[in-house]
C-alpha cells in the first residue's frame, strides 16, 4: 500500500514575508481535536494573527483560528482561537529556544498544509525588518517585476 502525498495547502500567512526575514523553517505536526481537521480540509483556518511560543521544553501555536465545523458532534472545540501544541524533535525545540532567547529571532507560522493525511504547519524562524528594510523589498520586486516585462515586451519583437 503507497503513500498518499497530497501536500494540499490550507493557510498562509503572506504577511510573514513582508514583515520578517525567514532564516529557517521546520515542518511541525499539529494536535488538533474533534473535527478540526474536517474544518482545516474546507480551508476554514486563519493563521494571519498566530505566534509560536516554547514553554517547559514545548511548543504551542497561539491565535491560530480554525472555525468550528458546521456539521459537528458533541466534541467539536468550542474556542476556535485555542493554543494547540506543535510536534517537533527535541533537537529542533531547543535550537529554536535558543536562537529566540538570544539573538532576537520570533517563530512565526508560514503555511498550513495536509502531507500523507496529517496536518502540517511549516513554522519560520524570522527576524523582524525595520521600515527601511520593507521598503528595500519593495523596491527591488518592482525593479525585477520591470526587468520580466521588458523581457517579454523584448522576446514578442523578436518572433
Amino acid at each position: 500500500m503507497g503513500k498518499k502525498s497530497d501536500g494540499k495547502l490550507l493557510a498562509q500567512n503572506k504577511k510573514a514575508s513582508h514583515d520578517y526575514f525567514i532564516e529557517d523553517t521546520y515542518e511541525a505536526g499539529l494536535v488538533l481535536t474533534g473535527t478540526e481537521i474536517k474544518s482545516l480540509r474546507t480551508g476554514r483556518a486563519n493563521i494571519g494573527d498566530a505566534f509560536a511560543t516554547i514553554r517547559n521544553g514545548e511548543i504551542f501555536i497561539h491565535n491560530m483560528h480554525i472555525s468550528p465545523f458546521e456539521q459537528g458532534n458533541r466534541f467539536n472545540p468550542t474556542d476556535p482561537t485555542r493554543t494547540r501544541k506543535l510536534l517537533l524533535h527535541r533537537v529542533q525545540i531547543h535550537k529554536l529556544l535558543g536562537q529566540t532567547k538570544t539573538e532576537g529571532y520570533t517563530i512565526v507560522p508560514l503555511k498550513i498544509y495536509v502531507r500523507n493525511g496529517y496536518a502540517k504547519l511549516l513554522i519560520g524562524l524570522g527576524r523582524g525588518k525595520k521600515q527601511y528594510d520593507k521598503r528595500e523589498s519593495a523596491a527591488k520586486r518592482d525593479a525585477q517585476r520591470d526587468i520580466q516585462r521588458i523581457l517579454r515586451e523584448k522576446q514578442k519583437v523578436a518572433r
